[in-house]
């Protein structure tokens, strides 16, 4: 009650053409990849459009999803089953030991199998906690995947509560690493080589100190080097490691972190080039983005991994590479945001304490990052409308 009413809007790229009108979500994503940020824009006119419009298609042939919480009339799951009824192949991977969920997961999983639904449970000691959802249609004659990828659960109801991205994307070379991950994930194969995604428990982490060590020679070579971290928690010694040796070599590294850090501020000669922030408001900040200056040519990932045992080590996690120009600097812009003095955050300090920084120096607030990305993305919708 303390905020007023927020109702998310419409991603830009999937409002209709007419008033009143059904997207081609299809249509909208071959023009190319489209990045939503949820609970700003629709999760219901994004992510569940989608699967329902695939569950009609009689042009899709398959459906394949990863489903770690997911409510419990939950309009995903009957997609799922309308998709199965309608004859098309659908898999579910089912994560039955997601904490607290156990049971629900169980019930809907049992309903999903009646309506003839494919449901696998993972891999023996591996939760899947990535999310993803890959459909096959049948265009002109050949196949074409359409992918997504993102950094929450599938989940209706938290999606209104969570900060999180989600990329919709055509690209091939996406469709073929999730083909082989579903494959891997169904027990058919174990896959090895992906092309833009990072996938733990095999590559994730030696992807992540791989980019972190490129950015620290770029340093030693004289090159811009800046490293931004955006994830819920920050404990694992091998990354932070990484970071110290990065800092030393004077890169800049900004993370950005909602709950545990163990990342120490204040060692000299080590973490000096090292910033934390972390930012606690309306919405709970649970989406991860990982950005690499890459001497130019950035290299940014959006996904499901923490920076945990857990999550690099016991647990399937995949992050994606966003390519697009404009999606890259959204997500640079939202961060660098996150970082300004000039907005409310709280400062991890040397004491291993948190500080908080509301108001500014002339004792105005500072500005409210999650009041200022809504105001954004309205203000994309109504230029949109204008045009």
């Amino acid at each position: 009650l303390h905020y007023p009413a927020h109702v998310p809007v419409t991603a830009t790229a999937f409002q209709p053409a007419e008033q009143n009108g059904r997207a081609d979500l299809f249509a909208a994503i071959r023009k190319g990849d489209v990045l939503v940020h949820h609970p700003y824009e629709s999760f219901t006119t994004s992510v569940v459009a989608f699967l329902e419009q695939a569950a009609r298609d009689p042009h899709v042939l398959a459906i394949k999803q990863t489903l770690y919480r997911t409510s419990g009339d939950s309009p995903i799951v009957q997609a799922l089953i309308d998709a199965a009824e309608r004859g098309k192949q659908v898999l579910a991977l089912v994560e039955v030991k997601a904490r607290f969920d156990e049971a629900a997961n169980i019930v809907w999983a049992r309903k999903l199998e009646k309506a003839g639904v494919h449901v696998v449970y993972g891999l023996v000691g591996l939760k899947t906690h990535c999310k993803l959802l890959h459909v096959i249609r049948e265009e002109d004659g050949m196949l074409r995947s359409y992918s997504h990828i993102g950094t929450g659960n599938y989940n209706p109801k938290t999606s209104r509560l969570y900060e999180d991205f989600g990329l919709f994307t055509a690209d091939e070379q996406v469709g073929r690493d999730l083909t082989r991950l579903f494959n891997e994930l169904s027990g058919y194969a174990i896959e090895k080589k992906f092309k833009r995604l990072l996938v733990a428990p095999l590559h994730l982490r030696k992807g992540l100190l791989r980019l972190i060590d490129k950015e620290r020679r770029n340093a030693l070579e004289g090159k811009p080097a800046h490293i931004r971290i955006k994830v819920n928690s920050m404990v694992d010694e091998q990354i932070i490691d990484a970071l110290y040796r990065a800092s030393q070599a004077g890169v800049r590294v900004d993370v950005w972190v909602r709950g545990i850090c163990s990342l120490k501020l204040g060692l000299d000669g080590v973490s000096d080039n090292i910033t934390v922030r972390s930012i606690l408001g309306r919405y709970l900040e649970h989406s991860r983005i990982f950005a690499f200056a890459g001497d130019g040519d950035p290299q940014v990932y959006i996904g499901s991994a923490d920076m945990m045992h857990r999550n690099l080590d016991r647990r399937v996690e995949a992050l994606v590479r966003v390519v697009a120009p404009g999606h890259i600097k959204e997500l640079v812009d939202l961060f660098d945001l996150a970082m300004s003095d000039e907005t409310s955050s709280w400062h991890l300090e040397p004491s291993g304490d948190w500080s908080r920084h509301s108001v500014g120096e002339n004792g105005k607030p500072l500005v409210d990052l999650q009041e200022r990305t809504m105001t954004q993305v309205q203000r994309r919708r109504r230029a949109r409308a204008v045009r």
